[in-house]
């Protein structure tokens, strides 16, 4: 393995980050004996089995870094939390970022047709949205030659990366994983940006706010040199590392471990500076059916989903030639894990930083927060419409929550729940399940008392099929019977 050093001083790391040590293979905070252990383990496992020159890992969680470690086959050479690797298709959750900033900003619409934006693309009617989930039915890869291990200068134009078919299965129907699909949305944030380089708009919008000096386009010392090891003997062949041109929004990012746990504490809880969280939480839900049933995979806006024992991971994985990367989050506790190789192909880095994820939660589930009152001055109006409502004759909870938000469910296992955000025109919207994006509104009558709630023409009243209640189709005259 090739890790060059370089002499100029780094920036110090921001407070509550915990890197990795130059003179140590493993740093932590806050994390059990037998975890660390656990967790060092799978990750020398990993690396053995991956006949891997180097491998890093690490676990962020309540946002910070709370385990690292790293595993080298060379002599003398131990890799750190400021060495940069290739991180590959990681690469495409930075420009869906820019993307929905864009989106938040009104500059575009998901389901605007890229051509609307960008002239001369050989899909004009894909829409940005099927672009940032694989759905758009463009072809997988680049026209020959093979784009990773080829000079962006042979393709200056956003034209030349397809051939003659672009478009190889219907929009909007199923999920296939298009690179090229990426370069053009890289190009659509220039054009959106006046011009301006997609890894310069992502370096003063996303990285500096972050903290992430060290994710960049080009490698800048110190950087892991990329190889391919030999399948049936121990020896090992360097990898070229092209800069790929207009399929860099694709794969082309190189970045280093402490960097990506800023990137994971970003992913799971957003940052009002770069996205929000509501934006974030869009982002993470699929965007296209997912296959089968009881599915395993998925996508969403720029983000992979995974289900693993239970639990849902959302992230990205990423290769290059001499390089592989993985990163996952899992939202419900807080927690992300990380892993860095070096080599081509061999470890399966997907499932090691989802391991690494969960030997936390298995050997230290979370504790929640306690339990605290809202923030006053209280609204008696809003307190008194909290309590049981009913559908027909299931019975719902109306819960109050934070900054005037309320949640609705049901008493039994058969209903919907949903959380509502209280709008400024004393409306609710709906932010999850059946009824997200649906409104619910205060129904009064002619003296200004509640009579009812209206969810999208749905009617909850206060007792079960009341005469006296405003039930749509009346009730039986003769009421409830034995």
């Amino acid at each position: 393995m090739t890790i060059t050093q370089s002499a100029e001083p780094q920036e110090p790391a921001p407070v509550g980050h915990v890197p990795v040590p130059v003179d140590s293979c493993e740093a932590f905070v806050g994390l059990l004996p037998q975890t660390r252990r656990s967790l060092l383990r799978r990750l020398a496992i990993g690396q053995a089995e991956g006949r891997v020159p180097s491998m890093m890992g690490a676990v962020v969680r309540d946002g910070l870094a709370v385990w690292s470690g790293a595993r080298t086959s060379v002599e003398g050479e131990v890799p750190n939390g400021d060495v940069q690797y290739r991180i590959g298709s990681l690469t495409k959750t930075f420009v869906a970022v820019l993307v929905m900033r864009l989106r938040d900003e009104q500059l575009l619409r998901l389901g605007d047709p890229v051509g609307k934006h960008l002239e001369g693309t050989p899909v004009p009617d894909a829409t940005i949205a099927q672009l940032l989930a694989h759905s758009s039915g463009l072809v997988a890869e680049t026209r020959a030659p093979w784009w990773e291990r080829t000079s962006g200068e042979l393709r200056p134009e956003p034209a030349d990366l397809f051939g003659d078919r672009p478009q190889r299965l219907p929009a909007g129907r199923r999920h296939h994983y298009s690179n090229p699909g990426y370069a053009l949305l890289g190009a659509l944030v220039e054009r959106l940006r006046g011009g301006m380089p997609w890894d310069e708009v992502l370096r003063r919008e996303v990285l500096r706010p972050l903290g992430m000096s060290r994710t960049t386009l080009q490698p800048g010392m110190p950087h892991a040199g990329g190889w391919a090891v030999h399948p049936w003997a121990d020896v090992m062949l360097p990898e070229p590392a092209h800069d790929t041109g207009l399929m860099g929004p694709a794969g082309q990012l190189w970045s280093t471990l402490d960097d990506l746990c800023r990137w994971a504490t970003f992913l799971l809880r957003g940052d009002e500076r770069v996205l929000s969280a509501a934006t974030l939480a869009e982002m993470r839900t699929p965007a296209v059916p997912p296959e089968g049933s009881a599915w395993e995979a998925g996508y969403g806006l720029g983000l992979q989903l995974v289900r693993r024992e239970g639990r849902t991971l959302v992230g990205h994985t990423g290769s290059m030639p001499g390089f592989l990367a993985a990163l996952w989050t899992d939202v419900d506790e807080d927690v992300a894990g990380i892993v860095l190789a070096n080599c081509t192909s061999g470890p399966a880095v997907a499932a090691i930083a989802a391991d690494l994820t969960g030997i936390v939660v298995e050997h230290e589930p979370r504790i929640p927060e306690p339990w605290r009152p809202l923030p006053g001055p209280l609204d008696p109006e809003l307190l008194a419409l909290t309590g049981l409502w009913y559908w027909g004759a299931n019975p719902h909870t109306l819960r109050l929550r934070a900054e005037r938000g309320l949640e609705l469910a049901p008493l039994s296992q058969a209903g919907r729940s949903s959380w509502f955000r209280a709008e400024a025109d004393g409306t609710w919207t709906g932010l999850d399940g059946y009824y997200a994006g649906e409104t619910l509104r205060v129904v009064r009558d002619p003296e200004g008392s509640v009579s009812h709630l209206d969810l999208g023409t749905f009617v909850f009243t206060r007792g079960p099929y009341e005469p006296a209640e405003p039930v749509p189709g009346g009730v039986d005259p003769e009421g409830w019977r034995v």
